[in-house]
């Protein structure tokens, strides 16, 4: 459902955020993608949904090449981004509309959905105020609801649980493997690797724009057999693994 090969991204200073990044995400699958800060997780998140163009490599998102077919591709994923930032001058019901506009969704569709996610996330009496009244953690729900109003196959969500209390965390992850288990898939990235290892199929860490390891939570422990996850989380960021 997700297909990456080769994804390199420079920046015109000649930096590298990504180099050479390929991996697969099939139906039914949480991943998870781990690494310290500027590791380029969200480089490669970007282009992967087609807000950055590679330098060089390809993506696809259910068949359909993000850079050569980009409206088929953005059709079949919601994309959660890390800042919740966004036109906070409308209010929460006004956003949700907006994006469901882009999406083409059905207005009885849309209502229900939108209903339905903000019972579950505990904001419904709050959809009909400006955003810019939020705290940052509302503002954060209701851009998980408004990403979700579509119901893609393929979620794409960077640092999804970033200012959540626990209660709606819970409903996010609960949400996510419902999505997996219904034969779509998901794709986070998170600094916390206990989160993944509770939630994820398989995990990807990326350090200094290339991957350092990918497979299960219980792969990794085997091969580093005594050390917590932390202590391996260092050990393959730290330049020494």
């Amino acid at each position: 459902m997700i297909r990456a090969d080769g994804l390199t991204m420079i920046y015109g200073s000649g930096t590298k955020a990504a180099t050479d990044i390929s991996f697969e995400i099939n139906e039914g699958e949480i991943v998870g993608f781990a690494g310290p800060n500027g590791a380029g997780k969200t480089t490669v998140i970007k282009m992967l949904t087609g807000i950055l163009k590679p330098t060089s490599g390809t993506a696809e998102i259910c068949g359909f090449d993000i850079v050569s077919d980009a409206m088929e591709a953005k059709k079949n994923f919601a994309y959660i981004a890390d800042n919740p930032d966004i036109l906070v001058q409308l209010t929460g019901m006004e956003y949700i509309n907006f994006i469901a506009d882009i999406y083409g969704v059905d207005g009885e569709y849309r209502k229900k959905r939108a209903e339905e996610l903000a019972s579950r996330f505990n904001i419904t009496d709050k959809l009909g105020t400006p955003m810019r009244e939020y705290s940052h953690g509302m503002r954060q729900k209701l851009m998980v609801i408004a990403a979700l109003i579509h119901d893609p196959k393929v979620w794409i969500l960077d640092e999804p649980m970033t200012g959540l209390d626990p209660a709606a965390s819970y409903e996010l992850k609960q949400l996510m493997r419902e999505h997996a288990a219904a034969g779509n898939c998901v794709l986070f990235s998170t600094h916390v690797l206990e989160v993944a290892e509770k939630l994820c199929d398989r995990i990807m860490i990326i350090d200094r724009g290339g991957l350092v390891y990918s497979g299960t939570v219980d792969e990794l422990l085997a091969m580093n057999g005594g050390m917590d996850l932390e202590e391996i989380f260092v050990k393959l960021t730290s330049g020494d693994s």
